[in-house]
């Protein structure tokens, strides 16, 4: 029979070939979900320069201490940092959480999942695009707040080197190679969130639920972490080596709890996404 595979699928179907990668990327940027999320990435730093200009004081040179909020103004590259440090612990976070937690879980929502497995996409392959899809989403929404902060930083404060809280100056070329180490600590870092957010996807068609579910597991473990009786079972807390990539400030720089904390995120997002995949193969769609 002509049009017909000996597979039984039509005539120039290619599994491989369904629910590119560009084409769900148009469509998460057409969503005002993701066009918020810039527009928060590119106004959070604008907001804080703000804040600083305005919390500035004329006596604030006599203060012999050295705080965070001082350092930030002391150059563009002084407040990217404060940014990121800023931003770790719960923005980013959030970030993370919504891109990878909304990309299954709102298909289910709007009833249109088994239309798109319908079409017909594989749906490892689904699942794996919306992966990506979502972690191309979140790293461009960390790298967007990082260059808009070092542009509009530069700006605000000059463009000099970096002064480390402990008064350490590095240049302007080693401080940008060190910040993109930060950048790539982070990146890998965050994924423990999103994958996370992402497994609860597969279980959940309530989108809230999947990303709240793992913002709301990241702060019981961060507020476990001040638990001091713990002792080194904290280490393996999914929180662990957050600000680890603070160590990147330090001369020489020390990479021990960098690398700790980078193999640890890999592996708790390798497991996570593979629970996800084991859960969304085994599920019966019907939304």
């Amino acid at each position: 029979m002509t049009g017909i595979q000996a597979s039984g699928a039509a005539a120039g179907y290619r599994p491989n070939r369904t629910l590119r990668l560009a084409v769900e990327l148009r469509r998460q940027f057409a969503r005002r979900r993701t066009l918020g999320v810039v527009a928060l990435m590119v106004a959070l730093p604008l907001l804080l320069i703000a804040a600083l200009k305005l919390g500035a004081s004329e006596d604030a040179g006599e203060n012999n201490r050295i705080n965070l909020v001082d350092v930030a103004t002391a150059s563009g590259l002084n407040f990217t940092l404060f940014v990121l440090f800023a931003t770790t612990g719960f923005f980013l976070v959030v970030v993370y959480a919504l891109f990878f937690g909304d990309t299954v879980a709102s298909e289910a929502q709007w009833g249109a999942l088994r239309y798109t497995l319908a079409t017909p996409v594989p749906r490892m392959r689904l699942l794996r695009q919306k992966w990506l899809a979502a972690l191309v989403l979140s790293v461009g929404a960390l790298l967007t707040l990082t260059a808009v902060s070092v542009l509009a930083g530069s700006l605000a404060f000059g463009f000099g080197p970096i002064e480390t809280p402990v008064g350490v100056t590095l240049s302007q070329g080693e401080g940008f190679v060190r910040l993109t180490g930060m950048l790539g600590y982070l990146a890998v870092h965050l994924l423990v969130v999103g994958t996370l957010a992402f497994w609860f996807s597969t279980i959940t068609d309530a989108p809230l639920a999947a990303v709240g579910g793992a913002v709301f597991t990241m702060f019981v473990f961060a507020i476990l972490d001040q638990v001091e009786q713990l002792g080194s079972l904290r280490d393996w807390f999914p929180t662990a080596g957050e600000f680890a990539w603070t160590d990147l400030l330090q001369t020489p720089v020390s990479d021990g709890d960098l690398f700790r904390g980078m193999v640890q995120s890999l592996v708790y997002a390798a497991v996570f996404t593979a629970l996800g995949f084991r859960h969304f193969a085994r599920r019966d769609v019907t939304s």
